[in-house]
């Protein structure tokens, strides 16, 4: 495959005009509720005219988790000008949210559209922790439709596994990981979990912190939420001022592997690795080009890996950047200074579209209790299944 051709801006250089973004957790609000607040919240703060929206995209994964299969036109509820707009639901597993903006920037980027509403979603607790644990295991070749106990939560937990086969103990590893987004989620207001764990309590199996899988315990793997984001893709030449400013999206990319575990190495996450560089590439960046990193970490084992994958260690020697620091609120490179998705939840269709927001609100200043003290770019990885499908973005203000 060539190779993405270096960034050159240009006056139809798809920015984020606008977002919104519902707090994680358990909602009372049900999908098409989530759905209407982020909308309109995102149009308003992307001063675009709801007549102005050519195109809305909704990332939702469902997968049976409510009865409601095909929600797109239930956007068009957030105001009756957005009547006959093309809407229309994609989903990619738990990367349904990058998907979702996918198709918002290729809409943008192809000229058919001048604006596009995109919005990630899901509602999650409302269904029995059967219902839930069936509905991600359509995301597995193997698992899909079949029992399981310990669910995609067993498939990380074998991943960890062999890990540990070809690099040694994880263990203080993933209880510094739990505990740095625990922390960081702990000064976020959206995030589900908001309370500060140190790595002795995350180390340890306990009542308060059993085993849910394998060497896997609570506090590795992230939470069953509810939850909606939503932002506003426009092309350069018709994006409105407004007050917090626009973000570029200088550096996107996707790749996916194959589905079936046994066509891929469990440690490489290879297919991330491929739309890491492909993005970064496009975006004419270095790592050292970046501030801070939103990465997918549904288990503590994945963002571990994930260090390797993006280029911040070399295979088996994720944990370095831990015991240096790297990685923390006041390091070189921060990761998931929301909480990711461990503290921040994971309602799954809308994760893609929250790193989004929250890389928008880090570049532009406007994060709140999170912010980095120079957030000038930031790098975000979403992922699909065991690094089946995935998305890699670079942001930068615009």
């Amino acid at each position: 495959m060539n190779a993405p051709t270096p960034f050159i801006a240009t006056s139809a250089d798809p920015l984020i005009t606008g977002w919104a973004h519902t707090r994680f957790g358990r909602l009372d609000d049900d999908l098409e509720k989530l759905i209407v607040t982020v909308g309109r919240q995102a149009l308003a703060s992307a001063a675009v005219e709801p007549a102005d929206i050519e195109e809305i995209v909704i990332g939702h994964y469902n997968s049976g988790l409510v009865p409601v299969g095909f929600p797109s036109s239930l956007a068009l509820q957030i105001h009756p000008d957005l009547l006959f707009t093309p809407a229309t639901r994609v989903e990619n597993a738990c990367a349904s949210g990058s998907a979702a903006v996918a198709a918002g920037l290729r809409a943008v980027r192809a000229g058919d559209a001048r604006h596009v509403l995109v919005i990630g979603v899901e509602k999650m607790t409302s269904a029995s922790s059967e219902q839930v644990g069936a509905a991600l295991l359509g995301a597995s070749y193997e698992l899909a439709g079949e029992e399981s106990t310990g669910g995609f939560a067993q498939m990380f937990a074998d991943i960890a596994d062999t890990y540990v086969e070809r690099y040694g103990d994880v263990e203080d590893a993933l209880a510094m990981i739990a505990s740095k987004n625990h922390a960081n989620g702990a000064r976020n207001p959206l995030a589900h979990l908001r309370k500060e764990l140190d790595v002795d309590f995350c180390r340890t199996v306990s009542d308060r912190n059993p085993i849910v899988a394998g060497r896997l315990k609570r506090t590795d793997c992230s939470a069953v939420s509810d939850g909606a984001a939503a932002l506003v893709i426009s092309r350069r030449d018709s994006a409105p001022q407004t007050e917090h400013g626009s973000v570029l999206i200088r550096g996107f990319a996707q790749a996916n592997d194959y589905l079936p575990s046994d066509r891929r190495d469990a440690t490489a996450f290879a297919g991330t690795r491929a739309a890491w560089q492909r993005a970064m590439a496009s975006a004419d960046y270095e790592l050292r080009d970046l501030s801070l990193l939103e990465v997918h970490d549904c288990f503590t084992i994945a963002e571990l890996i994930l260090y390797e994958a993006l280029g911040l260690s070399r295979p088996g020697e994720g944990h370095r950047v831990l015991d240096d620091g790297t990685v923390y609120p006041d390091g070189r490179l921060p990761v998931n200074l929301s909480g990711g998705l461990k503290a921040k939840g994971h309602p799954v269709g809308a994760t893609g579209v929250s790193q989004h927001v929250l890389g928008a609100m880090q570049v532009t200043g406007t994060a709140g209790p999170i912010q980095h003290s120079d957030a000038r770019s930031v790098g975000i990885l979403n992922m699909g299944g065991t690094a089946v499908a995935n998305y890699a973005s670079i942001l930068e203000r615009a």
